[in-house]
């Protein structure tokens, strides 16, 4: 009996041996090894030995890629503009003994990292670059975190933009700047408008004005050929004289007759002889 119990402890001690001192470490993970405090091994995927009590797991690390997500955060442009912007970071450890002694936290000090360096890079934009270069963003900001990452022994595969908008109050701003825009763009196509008609009407009157001095000359070209020719053919016929001055003196009785502001005309009870006595008025 005293021999069976002896046996019983030593195998039950074994078995514990093997419990603590057996590892199977999963596909994808590495697990960090410390020996009485100190750094001792990595362990990679398959079966591993550690002495019992004395090794210790002090980390399990994954070496799938890590999807990291960056907060939110407002950023101010060079031209004082509010944005808000976030980003995604994929990483992959690829020394694990770095990534758990080289800084207390990789995680947390990517984001960090990513956020204030994000910030820095928007800041030296203006806020319509910020908009409209998101690539040129996503460029610098990888080229400007790969270097400190790898310190800590991770590879950062690629950053993303994950938003990048005008905060709520720029948002209220810029709608407004894009209505008065388009109000005056509105105004100054009205003015437009106005322009070219009044410059259309002065161009009508000076046409109207310029063909009725036009037809004035050629009515007074031809009543001065009407009256060289007239003055040709009754040269030498007063009779021809009178009934043409006649023709003309009744016709103008006649105008004054039709005039609204005329009350009375009156006729000369003579008018051979007024006619004759124009004639003789112009030989005294």
């Amino acid at each position: 009996m005293p021999g069976l119990s002896i046996a019983v402890v030593l195998l039950f001690a074994v078995f514990i041996v093997l419990v603590t001192g057996v590892r199977i470490v999963p596909q994808g993970e590495e697990w960090i090894v410390e020996r009485l405090g100190k750094f001792h091994k990595v362990l990679r995927p398959g079966l591993n030995l550690i002495v019992p009590f004395i090794d210790r797991v002090r980390r399990k690390l994954t070496t799938r890629d890590i999807i990291l997500d960056v907060n939110q955060q407002e950023v101010i442009t060079r031209d004082n503009a509010v944005i808000i912007a976030n980003a995604v970071a994929f990483i992959k450890i690829t020394d694990p003994v770095k990534a758990l002694y080289g800084v207390e936290d990789f995680k947390l000090a990517i984001q960090n990292l990513i956020m204030t360096t994000l910030r820095s890079i928007i800041g030296e934009m203006k806020l319509d670059e910020a908009l409209s270069n998101r690539e040129v963003i996503k460029s610098k900001l990888k080229e400007q975190i790969v270097d400190d990452v790898a310190d800590w022994g991770i590879t950062v595969k690629t950053v993303e933009i994950q938003d990048i908008t005008p905060s709520t109050s720029m948002q209220q701003a810029m709608e407004q700047q894009a209505a008065a825009e388009r109000e005056r763009r509105a105004i100054e196509t009205l003015a437009e408008g106005k322009k070219n008609a009044m410059i259309l009407e002065a161009d009508g009157k000076l046409e109207a004005a310029k063909r009725e001095a036009d037809a004035q000359v050629r009515l007074a070209e031809a009543s001065s050929q009407a009256i060289r020719e007239i003055s040709s053919s009754i040269e030498g016929q007063p009779m021809g004289a009178m009934f043409l001055l006649g023709d003309r003196y009744i016709e103008a009785l006649k105008k004054l007759s039709e005039s609204e502001n005329s009350k009375f005309v009156v006729y000369p009870a003579d008018l051979q002889e007024s006619i004759k006595g124009l004639f003789g008025g112009n030989k005294s």
